[in-house]
């Protein structure tokens, strides 16, 4: 009797546990249905020209509105949302050519095009005037998007926004130069690659979750290029928009990004009259992400004017 006893519980152990090894794809579902419900976040879909966008939408009060950068999607923001979805509307989408939004070979995806559509993605969704925020190159959509839409924006927050020249050039772009582009991820190994220039500690990820991601910018990575090649053919930089920020402004910055140079925080300083400056200690490239509950302090406290 014992033995069979020992031989059940044996079972009970080892079964899930090879399932959650073989078959990440539920555990992974469940991990992001239980970020999503503590941020008060549910999934909802709009049509947006010949594109479909998904996004996360919860709380209410002022809206904000969060723009992810390349290669990444709406959930990157989740750990982060729970902190604003109890005194704010909160608005993610997955951009067109990301996430799950659609995914259209013919349509271009560089950054003015992409601003354009975030604009009417606002108008669909009836969000009215907003605060918004972007990280990378969201950051730069968001800059963009203050420059070319001033009056329905509120404040706007660029997390290491793309499309500055930086005075110091980062490990990112070293590498591209030697024809090494690490954002594009082929297999596991490119994929670890990428978690290290992105972060200065990698925030603890469940193998499920991880797996699925990387098996995800593996799965994307063809389309990813093109979109790069998209913004590439028609290059815009941030740096002329500035001025044309008026709205209240915050510049915050990991102190350890290799993708785009902390170098680059004069340069907006310069550019944007109305601006607060927070600039990260050892933190990588996307804090919302590494340090959720700082990264949102910060951010309500420039909200809140303090």
């Amino acid at each position: 009797m014992k033995k069979k006893i020992a031989i059940i519980a044996a079972i009970l152990i080892i079964v899930p546990v090879l399932v959650y090894f073989l078959f990440p794809a539920p555990f992974y579902r469940m991990a992001i249905y239980a970020g999503r419900s503590a941020a008060g976040l549910t999934e909802k879909t709009v049509q947006v020209d010949d594109h479909r966008i998904v996004y996360l939408e919860g709380g209410r009060g002022e809206t904000v509105l969060l723009v992810h950068g390349f290669g990444a999607e709406k959930d990157n923001w989740v750990l982060f949302a729970k902190y604003l979805t109890p005194i704010y509307r909160v608005v993610i989408p997955d951009l067109a050519g990301f996430g799950e939004s659609s995914r259209i070979s013919e349509a271009s995806y560089d950054i003015m095009s992409q601003a354009a559509r975030l604009d009417r993605f606002a108008e669909k969704v009836q969000i009215g005037r907003f605060h918004i925020a972007g990280n990378s190159m969201g950051g730069q959509v968001a800059g963009i998007y203050a420059a070319e839409y001033p009056g329905k924006v509120s404040s706007v927050a660029l997390f290491a926004p793309a499309g500055i020249r930086s005075p110091e050039k980062s490990e990112l772009w070293k590498l591209i130069e030697k024809g090494v582009n690490p954002l594009l991820v082929d297999n596991a190994e490119d994929y670890d690659r990428m978690l290290g220039m992105l972060f200065v500690k990698v925030p603890p990820m469940p193998y499920p979750v991880k797996k699925t991601y990387m098996e995800k910018a593996v799965k994307n990575r063809s389309f990813n290029e093109k979109i790069m090649g998209d913004m590439m053919k028609k290059t815009v930089w941030l740096e002329p928009f500035l001025h044309r920020i008026k709205a209240p402004t915050l510049i915050l910055w990991g102190d350890q990004d290799k993708l785009l140079h902390v170098s680059s925080v004069p340069v907006l300083e310069k550019g944007i009259r109305n601006h607060r400056t927070v600039v990260m200690k050892d933190c990588g490239h996307i804090p919302m992400v590494e340090r959720p509950a700082e990264t949102a302090a910060h951010y309500l406290n420039f909200l809140a004017g303090k």
